[in-house]
């Protein structure tokens, strides 16, 4: 069996100019990034009711029958 693969051909005109670091507009993309992270983690409430199961899950069902519960 062969796998055909598709050779991937980028050129480098198409791939967007890297700012220098020490740009001013890279500056300020660096601390918008930050704050909207600091942000996001700093004020978004963790509610734990949104991430673990209700109810008996199928692991509890399954001791359930096992006993005649």
């Amino acid at each position: 069996m062969t796998t055909h693969s598709t050779p991937i051909t980028t050129r480098i005109a198409d791939m967007p100019a890297p700012l220098p670091a020490h740009s001013p507009r890279r500056m300020l993309a660096e601390i918008s990034d930050f704050w909207r992270t600091f942000i996001k983690a700093a004020f978004h409430p963790y509610h734990p009711e949104q991430h673990y199961m209700r109810g008996p899950g199928p692991a509890c069902a399954s001791k359930q029958k096992r006993h005649g519960v």
